[in-house]
């Protein structure tokens, strides 16, 4: 063997040591990286949690400082009532205020659900009764027995109603 064959093998050992050197520095650097990414990331979601907090919050005092304009109405409409020796007055009282907080829920968004004479819809109706009628086509919303609302696009209560349906009499006809 040669001096050059034996520097051979030396020189790759070295060539070897030193790339595995470079890769676990680069691995070192891409573990940092992670580390920061991972701790970025935690940060924003806390961050988003807080303000997602923070904004329910806000908008929950917005409802509640409206509604307390009610709460305020419903005392004066008490007062009043007391007062009065007719009851009219008091009815009167609470019939402004129902109109007073209708328009206020209709503009944040709230609409009622109109069902009456309509067809039975199961995403927007919920059924009490089926009451048997000959003069009207089945499916038919006769009756709200609770009033529905949506809210922006979204059912927030479905109607509850009493529907139409064939009569036994008519059954046995069309069979």
């Amino acid at each position: 063997m040669t001096k050059d064959s034996s520097k051979e093998p030396q020189k790759q050992i070295q060539d070897l040591e030193q790339r595995l050197a470079e890769e676990q520095e680069k691995a070192q650097d891409y573990l940092r990286r992670l580390k920061y990414l991972q701790a970025d990331f935690e940060n924003y979601r806390k961050r988003t949690e807080r303000q997602v907090t923070e904004l329910t919050v806000r908008s929950n005092e917005k409802l509640v400082a409206a509604l307390l304009c009610v709460v305020d109405d419903l005392e004066r409409a008490l007062a009043s009532g007391k007062e009065a020796a007719d009851a009219s007055v008091l009815l009167e009282g609470v019939e402004m205020i129902h109109q007073n907080l209708t328009r206020m829920l209709e503009k944040e968004g709230l609409e009622p659900i109109d069902a009456m004479g309509k067809a039975f819809d199961p995403e927007l109706h919920e059924l009490v009764v089926s009451i048997p009628r000959s003069d009207c086509e089945e499916g038919i919303v006769l009756e709200e027995v609770r009033r529905g609302f949506v809210f922006k696009g979204r059912v927030l209560r479905p109607c509850m109603v009493n529907v139409s349906c064939i009569t036994e009499k008519e059954e046995k006809e069309n069979e």
